[in-house]
């Protein structure tokens, strides 16, 4: 099975955290906690995502994620964890997709728990926020964007369409745990493996290390292609420092049909 994290969606042109080019720029993510807690945090949370939405969603699967749903076809990936909440994956032909942290596709409210697509509250927030609507700024991680703090000024947010309750993003954000039955299920998956192949990722959370780490305690091979070390690097059997957009297609093109 796979385990796939921010490196996998780079060359779609979403930047990840901790690749060559965003060390350049370092940053960090929004805080679960300030996002609950602060409405000045919401404020700026959503003015960033309004900017960023438009060019995230206009993301589309490169040939790592095009490989990957091949290997899958070819029944020699069974399913893939991701640590990404692009849904990219989905979007190349991938089938057995577990989301660890969610995706940015869709909003929950924290009252009632209602689901809403996230173009949806994109079109009611651009309707409050026109003075955003041309606004510049630079692309960032997860559906962000680094927006002059100038711009955030009579920043307006929307609530639930059900309760009038705060929405939220439904991914898991830093600070913030995964739901303990998508951890069970992605921890049988990688139990009942034959190997664990970890693309793009630097395995510094914990979230997605884990598994790497459980793998190992079950002598389940692990094999890593990042470009740049990884957390797990002592544990894999095999580690490939490469682009994933020439070793999967390379690997698909052996081993599928």
């Amino acid at each position: 099975m796979a385990l796939t994290g921010a490196g996998m969606s780079t060359d779609s042109g979403i930047p990840d955290y901790r690749g060559p080019e965003s060390q350049k720029r370092p940053r960090k993510p929004i805080q679960h906690a300030d996002f609950i807690r602060s409405e000045a945090a919401r404020k700026r949370y959503w003015a960033r995502a309004l900017i960023g939405w438009p060019r995230f969603i206009a993301a589309r699967p490169n040939e790592a994620h095009l490989a990957l749903a091949r290997l899958e076809a070819a029944g020699v990936i069974a399913s893939t964890i991701t640590q990404n909440v692009d849904r990219l994956h989905q979007a190349a032909g991938s089938r057995n997709v577990v989301e660890l942290h969610g995706a940015l596709a869709e909003v929950r409210c924290l009252a009632c728990g209602a689901i809403e697509p996230r173009s949806a509250l994109q079109t009611r927030l651009h309707a409050v926020n026109p003075q955003l609507a041309a606004a510049a700024a630079i692309t960032a991680p997860d559906g962000d964007a680094d927006l002059d703090p100038s711009l955030l000024e009579g920043m307006r947010i929307v609530g639930c369409l059900a309760c009038d309750g705060v929405l939220k993003p439904n991914v898991v954000f830093f600070g913030d745990n995964v739901a303990k039955p998508i951890v069970e299920d992605a921890f049988a998956r990688v139990e009942a493996a034959d190997a664990l192949l970890v693309l793009g990722s630097s395995l510094h959370v914990f979230s997605g290390y884990r598994f790497v780490k459980r793998a190992h305690e079950r002598g389940i091979p692990v094999a890593i292609v990042n470009q740049g070390e990884t957390r797990g690097d002592a544990l894999a059997s095999l580690r490939l420092d490469a682009p994933l957009g020439v070793i999967l297609p390379s690997l698909a093109a052996s081993l599928g049909p």
